[in-house]
Order: structure tokens, then C-alpha cells, then sequence
């Protein structure tokens, strides 16, 4: 049975914007967790060049995501700055699987950060308007949607894992076939209105003004742990599978160390319970309360990696490290997005985005990249990782975050 662009156009909103949230984040699982064993096994790259590499996600979300909410708040529609963004992807993932050497490797994964990292700002814009326009509640309705970001992350993670391409650079073609999928789709959205901005300061015109934002005290200090707490989710990312992986001496034969890449996937499905949570305790216990439970979270996580190992109590450890996950990412990088949808003004939404990505994939990413490289590398001797030691010290900064957000944080929940 054959599918038209028109039957799609006509389908409900809602199942519109599942498609979108599945695709985007589809075309991030098929390569985040993997590049980095990639890089390692198969072009061999130093530990310092892999960090630097996925320091580039955070480089380029220190600039990129506000620029481009300015572009699709101001010139040109964010649907359509979202298709031609995935488009430009297809190529540079293609050309990521050509090149060998470091710094050519480098130079395109910073290309493919700067035009991937503000689609993210950019889709959460996009559904909010869609939501909202058609008289939804985006507490309620987002969060059942952007689960299925979450199942597409894991599903091409495990394409990649279970398919033996985890340290191949075919994940890079499957990200983008992804992104041209999805570069297609997005032309057939709905149209996103451009803010008309004739009676506006040349501070406002060119986006200046989501920036207002941080002359909010409480908004300012939010935004101030949304890089703390981007550098905690960077940590998890480059060096999860590494530590995995450095099993591999004493347990070679292990399910853990052959599918570290499936195994960490399991992080991800457990963000599908909790994003499911979201508008509960959102509604019951407020925004502090549940960033509160988020960075609490983060403790556990970094701490059971501490104790865990391949087999025995060792192994449930690591399963209750990748279920504690779900709430320490959601209740945080979910939540938060979703306030700061509804602190910022209208006509700011997509820059409003774009700020809250720059402080969390920008600086945080950057913050955790080169911290946890310096931790690894001051715990390493002759080679070898204390692993249990770095992932306390990791907890540690994770608990001080906490307790600091709970007396530096001022905002009363009203209960609807």
C-alpha cells in the first residue's frame, strides 16, 4: 500500500510529530555511543583525540542552536530549516566514512556538530508550536511523543550493536539514510510562522532578546545547571562503552563486553518509562522538585558503575545503572525544555531553545568532555583505569550539584 505525501499531511498532528521525534533522534543513536569505539578499533585514535572529537558536539552547541533559533524565528521557517539542516547531514555523514586520518575526521565531525546539534532545539520547537497551536497541553502530550525519540535511538543503537558495525563506519550510513528520510519528511510539516519584526530593536531582530531570559533570577540560575548538568550526560557518553570495554581482559567472553553498545541502549529504554512520568510529577511535585530527583539520580548512576562488573551482583549494578538513567536524563533535559517552553515569551520560543541547548550540549558537553578526560587520565596508571574510583569522584561532583541546585534554586510550585 502506497503512501503519499498528501496522506501524510492529513494525519494527525500528533502521530505527525512521533515520526519527526523518531527519525531525529534515530540518526544520533546509529552513531553516538558507537563513534567512539570506531575511532579507537578501527582508526586508532588516541583517548585524547576521541574526547576532542566529541567535544565538538558541545563546541558547536555553544553558538550553533541559538543562531539557528534566530534564523527560524526570524527568516525562515523552522520545518524548513530543520529538512535542509538533515539534508546537508546525508553528505557528511557519507564523507565521515572516507576519511582515516584525525585531523580530516575532526574537521567534519565538528561540520556535522554544527549543523546536527541546533535540530534538536529545533524539533522540540517545532512540536511545542504544532501542540500548542491546536489547543494542546505540551506538558501532557510532548513527552508521549518524545518517547519515540527515545525508542529510535534505540533501535538503531542496537542495529549497530546486534549488525557487529559498532567499530565499522557503516553507522554512518545508516545515520544518513536516516537524515535523508528525514530531510524529506520535514518539507511536509506544517508551516511554522515567522515572527514579523517591523516594529522591533535591532537588539530584538536579531534574536538578542532571548537572552532577556537570564535577567530572571531563578531562570539565570537554571540555566546556570543546565551546563552542570550537560557535562554529567557527556561523561555518560564518552566513556560508558570504554569502561565496558576494559572488562575485556578478565571477561572476554562476557555478553557485557561483546555488546557494551546493546548493553548502554538499555539507559536509553528506560527514559521510555520516565519521559512517560514527566507530566505527573511535573503536576504533583513542580520543576524543582523533579530536577531535585534528576541530579539525586545522576549519584546513583555514577555510583553503580562504581561497584558494577560483567557477571554476578557486579552485573545488577550495571542493569540498575542503566534503569536509574531514564531518570536522571528525563527529569532533568525533558523537564527542563519544557519549562523554559513556557517561561519564555511566544515570540522567542525557538531562541528560548537554542539557549537552553547551548548551555546543555554546549558548555556542559564541552565542561564534561575535557573534566572527565582530566579525571580518567589522573586516574590511570601504566595504562591501566581505576574505574571504580572515577565513577565515585564522578558521584560526588554529581551530589555537591544537588545539594547546591536545592538552596541556590528559588521556585514555588503551584499545584493545578
Amino acid at each position: 500500500m502506497k503512501v503519499r505525501f498528501c496522506d501524510i499531511k492529513i494525519m494527525n498532528i500528533k502521530k505527525r510529530l512521533t515520526i519527526l521525534n523518531f527519525l531525529e533522534f534515530f540518526s544520533w543513536g546509529a552513531w553516538l555511543l558507537s563513534a567512539g569505539a570506531y575511532m579507537v578499533m578501527t582508526l586508532g585514535f588516541s583517548g585524547v583525540q576521541v574526547g576532542a572529537v566529541y567535544a565538538t558536539l558541545g563546541l558547536a552547541s555553544i553558538f550553533m542552536p541559538p543562531i539557528m533559533g534566530i534564523i527560524a524565528d526570524r527568516w525562515l521557517n523552522a520545518e524548513k530549516l530543520l529538512a535542509i539542516s538533515h539534508l546537508f547531514l546525508v553528505g557528511l555523514f557519507i564523507l565521515l566514512t572516507r576519511v582515516t586520518d584525525f585531523d580530516s575526521f575532526y574537521i567534519l565531525m565538528f561540520i556535522t556538530s554544527m549543523i546536527y546539534m541546533p535540530t534538536l532545539a529545533l524539533n522540540n520547537a517545532i512540536s511545542y508550536h504544532n501542540l500548542e497551536s491546536r489547543g494542546y497541553d505540551s506538558f501532557k502530550s510532548f513527552p508521549p511523543i518524545r518517547v519515540w525519540g527515545t525508542i529510535g535511538f534505540v533501535i538503531a543503537a542496537w542495529i549497530i550493536d546486534l549488525a557487529g558495525y559498532k567499530v565499522g563506519k557503516e553507522q554512518f550510513y545508516i545515520a544518513a539514510f536516516s537524515s535523508l528520510i528525514l530531510g524529506i519528511y520535514a518539507f511536509t510539516l506544517p508551516t511554522m510562522p515567522i515572527v514579523k519584526n517591523n516594529d522591533k530593536t535591532m537588539y530584538q531582530r536579531y534574536g538578542l532578546d532571548a537572552f532577556v531570559l537570564l535577567k530572571n533570577k531563578n531562570l539565570a540560575v537554571f540555566f546556570l545547571f543546565s551546563v552542570l548538568l550537560g557535562a554529567a550526560l557527556q561523561i555518560t557518553n564518552i566513556w560508558g562503552v570504554p569502561f565496558l570495554n576494559d572488562f575485556e581482559l578478565d571477561f572476554k567472553d562476557s555478553f557485557v563486553v561483546k555488546h557494551s553498545v546493546f548493553l548502554m541502549s538499555l539507559s536509553q529504554i528506560s527514559e521510555v518509562v520516565f519521559i512517560l512520568a514527566i507530566p505527573y510529577f511535573l503536576k504533583n511535585f513542580g520543576i524543582k522538585r523533579v530536577v531535585l530527583i534528576s541530579m539525586f539520580a545522576w549519584v546513583f548512576r555514577f555510583g553503580f558503575f562504581g561497584i558494577g562488573s560483567p557477571e554476578g551482583i557486579g552485573l545488577l549494578f550495571l542493569v540498575l545503572s542503566m534503569i536509574i538513567y531514564g531518570m536522571a536524563f528525563d527529569f532533568y533535559f525533558i523537564s527542563g525544555s519544557l519549562f523554559v517552553d513556557k517561561t519564555a515569551n511566544s515570540k522567542i520560543r525557538s531562541s528560548a531553545q537554542g539557549l537552553f541547548m547551548m548551555m546543555v550540549n554546549g558548555f556542559g558537553a564541552v565542561l564534561g568532555a575535557y573534566a572527565s578526560g582530566f579525571v580518567v587520565d589522573f586516574y590511570t596508571i601504566n595504562g591501566v583505569r581505576d574505574w571504580s574510583t572515577i565513577w565515585y569522584v564522578f558521584a560526588i561532583y554529581a551530589l555537591v550539584t544537588g545539594i547546591t541546585f536545592m538552596w541556590t534554586f528559588k521556585y514555588k510550585h503551584t499545584k493545578e
